[in-house]
């Protein structure tokens, strides 16, 4: 693995190089393992201790498929779904492995005893499998997590439709919290070179969604004027909506939970902000059994009083159970609650008279095809949206990381370097990241 590691640092990017670098047996991962999915039986969630699920492992290096490409990581990061696979909720991810696993010969190899975790990675291409002409050795990359087969029809009018459609690294393995890493070439993009390894690591998953589910004909469609309620605006997903809200033209309404959220979305340039803990809003009896309709209009009145007595248009929704009832009435008559993740929980709630009789829309939004990821990752290039890496943690630490996500300790994105002996390194268009250097350190909060 050094020999790997000194190439990629020492800047040399021939193809010849990579070719002639021998690839070791073995690689450091990431993992969880399947004889531990029932460690936290009886605990409650907020009781489950990632640090305790996610190991450290040497694997070995598994065989390319045609079609995809070895990626030498040099940093990942942290996303829910990694505390999901950690926590084994609300299922294990095995189940996920095995049904893969019976696709075909190759996708057998995915099914093991072990998961390695992570659906983000920057990083560098060691081989390539048969069929990969776009992508060569060498090349600096960064990747999205949509793994899809595209042999059904469904799955080409929007791939996020495809019948064999996985998220990688969760519902399949050889993730991105590792040393070495498997993907399909359809889900490689250019590295922005005025990033470091960490910070390019860190927005690929998150970015992705939030231009989706906000941005794209395929979630909110967002335009020029639209007013936008984001929750956990200060967060790993709610940071990229709100710097795109802001770089749209639209307005954004920030929930964040504490002051110094609040602080870190006005350093985005949003203005109107709400501290729901300071606010004390209460949608559920203390039981989680029955939801409060007056909580749901006073948050409905403080919007007014903070838009100068207008109603969102959008509903930027991801908590799910804990704030959806609150989503849907807050909405104008005619606007849209865009949903995903749910990370509160799943079965959502809501009084259907505010949603029917207003004419208000529910939106559906999972991740990002191609096209829409190598659109959000081109803004980030472009230097139109900028990564919101808060704090970085190595590989042997990342059941730390995981648990800063799991507990909502952490603002942005959490990231882990893998191959990359230190922060800071991997810049490699110095004079490009000089224009944008006081935006990336403001929205980095570090």
């Amino acid at each position: 693995m050094q020999a790997i590691r000194d190439a990629i640092l020492s800047g040399d990017r021939t193809q010849e190089t990579y070719a002639n670098i021998e690839i070791p047996g073995t690689y450091r991962g990431a993992t969880v393992h399947k004889d531990e999915v029932g460690m936290f039986e009886g605990l409650a969630t907020r009781d489950k201790d990632p640090r305790r699920s996610l190991h450290i492992d040497e694997v070995p290096v598994p065989e390319l498929a045609p079609g995809e490409a070895l990626v030498a990581v040099m940093a990942s990061a942290i996303n829910y779904n990694t505390v999901w696979t950690s926590i084994f909720e609300p299922v294990s991810t095995f189940g996920f492995l095995e049904r893969y696993g019976r696709m075909s010969e190759f996708s057998k190899r995915h099914d093991l005893p072990y998961h390695v975790v992570g659906s983000d990675l920057a990083g560098v291409i060691l081989r390539t499998g048969p069929g990969v002409t776009k992508w060569k050795p060498g090349t600096e990359v960064v990747a999205h997590c949509l793994s899809v087969e595209l042999e059904d029809a469904e799955g080409h009018n929007d791939t996020m439709l495809d019948p064999q459609q996985r998220i990688w690294g969760f519902e399949t393995n050889f993730g991105g919290l590792a040393e070495l890493a498997i993907v399909k070439a359809n889900q490689l993009m250019p590295k922005p070179g005025h990033l470091t390894w960490e910070e390019a690591a860190s927005p690929g998953l998150v970015n992705s969604t939030a231009y989706r589910q906000l941005v794209s004909k395929n979630g909110a469609a967002m335009k020029l004027g639209d007013r936008v309620l984001i929750w956990g605006a200060s967060g790993g997903l709610g940071s990229y909506a709100t710097q795109m809200a802001l770089a749209g033209g639209a307005t954004p309404i920030c929930v964040v939970s504490s002051p110094e959220k609040a602080e870190i979305c006005r350093a985005m340039g949003a203005e109107l902000i709400i501290d729901r803990n300071a606010e004390d809003y209460r949608f559920w009896n203390d039981e989680g059994t029955e939801q409060n309709p007056r909580e749901w209009q006073r948050l409905g009145k403080k919007i007014r009083e903070l838009t100068g007595g207008y109603d969102v248009d959008i509903v930027f929704e991801h908590p799910g159970r804990e704030t959806f009832g609150a989503s849907v009435y807050v909405a104008r008559k005619g606007g849209t609650i865009v949903t995903c993740a749910s990370t509160s929980g799943y079965m959502h709630e809501y009084d259907n008279r505010y949603l029917w009789m207003n004419l208000k829309r529910i939106v559906s939004s999972h991740f990002a095809n191609y096209r829409e990821a190598w659109e959000a990752n081109e803004l980030v290039n472009r230097g139109l949206i900028h990564p919101t890496l808060s704090k970085t943690y190595t590989l042997d630490e990342v059941g730390q990381a995981a648990l800063d996500v799991h507990q909502n300790a952490h603002q942005g994105k959490v990231g882990v370097l893998t191959l990359s002996p230190e922060p800071g390194l991997g810049v490699t268009d110095p004079e490009k990241r000089a224009g944008f250097e006081s935006a990336i350190n403001r929205f980095a909060n570090q």
